[in-house]
């Protein structure tokens, strides 16, 4: 089992600085760490993690392809979303393997950051399309706020509206009070068909550690997602994750799960 080279976590002035904010204006801190960018954006590990890489590979017979036929027997793509996407690196990969992939941002200089970070890997061929037949999806960058609708009707969509949703450090990022409406808040927004792919992280951290992130053990998910009635189908243990998803004494301690209706 190997980890990615990027060893940074997140520092220690973002926990200090969001304990300023509580309750509703928790998102409008992370928009203010994006405007004052340098150390306090310092969590970006330069690619996407290997366990999503290795989970839409090797998992096709739970999430499906990237492509699918509506009624009429038209082909269409899929539709994923990764909310609090950062510097959107997860939504290339996704587009990459033929997903018409999403990210959404509260902060207006985040999307800044994702569309340029778009640019950039494209001028270096880097995240090219993964199967030609397939071919390679839209990327779209989206501002506005994970927990209301209007940026869902800026893009014409309803919800329900996606395939697949995937979430890393969105969970662990908000503060612990507000999971009973993250989990209400993925069931809303995940297709009838839909699948939710979570990478939960941090499962070894000491809860009592200062956050984000915040300790996120596999029984929170199951405690936050069962209630509106997700069901969890697959659960392991990834053989590639980043460096800090492993324990001091070198075990990854990271999980993946899907999640489904």
């Amino acid at each position: 089992m190997t980890a990615t080279t990027t060893t940074a976590t997140t520092t220690s002035v973002v926990p200090q600085f969001l304990a300023q904010y509580r309750k509703d204006a928790y998102v409008k801190g992370w928009a203010d760490l994006w405007d004052r960018g340098g150390d306090y954006v310092d969590w970006d590990k330069g690619c996407p993690n290997p366990a999503l890489e290795d989970t839409l590979l090797q998992q096709r017979s739970i999430l499906g392809g990237p492509l699918t036929l509506d009624e009429q027997g038209r082909r269409h793509r899929k539709k994923a979303l990764v909310p609090g996407c950062g510097s959107g690196l997860d939504v290339l990969l996704l587009a990459s393997f033929g997903y018409d992939a999403y990210g959404l941002e509260y902060s207006h200089s985040a999307v800044q950051t994702c569309k340029a970070q778009e640019t950039r890997s494209r001028a270096r061929g880097e995240y090219s399309v993964r199967d030609e037949e397939v071919g390679g999806g839209s990327v779209t960058f989206m501002q506005g706020d994970f927990f209301d609708d209007e940026w869902l009707e800026g893009i014409g969509l309803g919800r329900g509206g996606y395939d697949v949703i995937y979430d890393h450090s969105f969970f662990c990022a908000l503060d612990p009070s507000l999971r009973p409406q993250w989990g209400q808040r993925k069931a809303q927004l995940l297709a009838p068909t839909g699948r939710l792919i979570c990478l939960e992280f941090p499962r070894h951290q000491d809860p009592s550690e200062m956050g984000p992130p915040y300790t996120a053990l596999s029984e929170d998910y199951i405690e936050h997602l069962s209630r509106p009635g997700l069901k969890r189908v697959a659960y392991w243990r990834p053989e590639r994750t980043h460096a800090n998803g492993f324990d001091a004494q070198g075990v990854i301690q990271d999980r993946v799960s899907i999640w489904c209706w």
